[in-house]
């Protein structure tokens, strides 16, 4: 366990001096932050990293991404205890979405579907996390349907969520005409990388080894790109894209 300690608080050091050198920070601060990965760290977030995040919306989404490094069961705290307090409908919502965050989405389902039975019983966007928990829970037909049905009583509903929660139900109940229909949709309009690295492991996945590879090569153009800003929030899907990668390699071995 001290071990794991260290590791991630070297990771969050080479985080903010990646940061410090984009940014033209003083030099002096990278020795602050090797030296001393964890305090170095700390005084690094609040003196510069933070109050020039939260001036963009960007910048929230890395600050929130930080804070469940830090702390990964923060939020699911604040949210369970939020709820025991005042079990009202956007408390719930908000334990929901938490459980979803940790990845315990069978729970996540139960406090959707409650919410769901009250005044948010129309809401298009809790009925999409609703189909995403059912689907991260195991369980692709139940948010194929519940989406089919959405999709029927809001036929201008505009969701790139529910697309590609939608496109990965398909595919996951193994309909791959289907699945190849939205996720080509998809790709060519949704913002930032998470569906492309979805519609890669599929192809993967598919043995698809030509439409994979040109994927791969379309997301390593527009990685290429990419400002600093919008590579710290595409990271998780930007590491995906590369495992990805790298399986496609072994496969041509």
């Amino acid at each position: 366990m001290p071990i794991a300690g260290l590791g991630l608080h070297v990771l969050i050091a080479i985080y903010f001096a990646t940061h410090a050198i984009r940014t033209g920070q003083d030099k002096y601060w990278l020795w602050i932050l090797f030296a001393f990965p964890l305090i170095g760290s700390l005084v690094y977030a609040l003196t510069i990293w933070l109050p020039a995040a939260r001036q963009t919306p960007q910048g929230h989404q890395v600050v929130r991404g930080v804070r469940r490094l830090l702390d990964p069961s923060r939020e699911l705290r604040e949210a369970q205890e939020a709820l025991d307090v005042a079990a009202t409908p956007s408390n719930r919502l908000r334990l929901a979405d938490a459980l979803l965050g940790c990845a315990r989405a069978s729970e996540a389902v139960v406090q959707y579907q409650a919410v769901l039975n009250g005044i948010y019983s129309d809401d298009a966007q809790v009925q999409i996390k609703l189909a995403r928990a059912l689907l991260e829970a195991g369980k692709p037909n139940d948010a194929r349907e519940l989406l089919d049905r959405l999709i029927r009583e809001q036929p201008n509903l505009k969701s790139p969520d529910g697309h590609l929660i939608y496109a990965r139900a398909v595919a996951a109940l193994g309909d791959r005409v289907k699945a190849r229909e939205e996720f080509e949709s998809l790709v060519s309009y949704f913002a930032g990388m998470e569906a492309r690295a979805h519609y890669a492991e599929v192809l993967l996945a598919w043995r698809d080894q030509p439409r994979c590879r040109e994927l791969l090569d379309e997301g390593n153009k527009i990685a290429k790109r990419m400002p600093g800003a919008a590579r710290d929030i595409n990271r998780e899907w930007l590491a995906r894209l590369k495992k990805v990668e790298t399986a496609l390699a072994a496969l041509n071995q």
